[in-house]
């Protein structure tokens, strides 16, 4: 089975920043998915297709255990699609992605997230 790893420096707004966002500015929601979704794209560019089903495994670094683990992991969003603006996913619906885990470990010198796509077995 194949396996895409990458580690993704900084700390991905969480669903608490997303809110706040929405609530202001009515573009500012739209402006931080563009911002974050073009982030991750550039993190991946020149990262090889991947066309078999997988599961994304996201470890999360945290500076501290302020944010809940599911306001965190809330940023998936931003991965999945700058994922698919990098080309590396063709969509991210249940063709492509078989499922999700997270993982969160306290990491004060180097937060960010490792972010990896292992290729899951079709039933065949």
């Amino acid at each position: 089975m194949a396996t895409l790893r990458k580690f993704v420096k900084g700390n991905l707004p969480g669903r608490r920043a997303q809110d706040l966002a929405a609530r202001g500015n009515k573009y500012s929601a739209a402006s931080m998915k563009k911002r974050w979704t073009r982030y991750i794209a550039l993190n991946f560019a020149n990262s090889p297709r991947v066309d078999a089903r997988c599961r994304l495994v996201c470890t999360w670094h945290c500076e501290n255990k302020r944010q809940d683990p599911d306001n965190i992991a809330s940023a998936k969003k931003f991965i999945l699609d700058g994922l698919q603006d990098a080309g590396v996913l063709r969509n991210d619906g249940w063709k492509q992605i078989a499922g999700f885990v997270d993982n969160f470990v306290v990491d004060k010198a180097n937060p960010g997230v490792e972010i990896m796509l292992i290729e899951v077995a079709t039933k065949g």
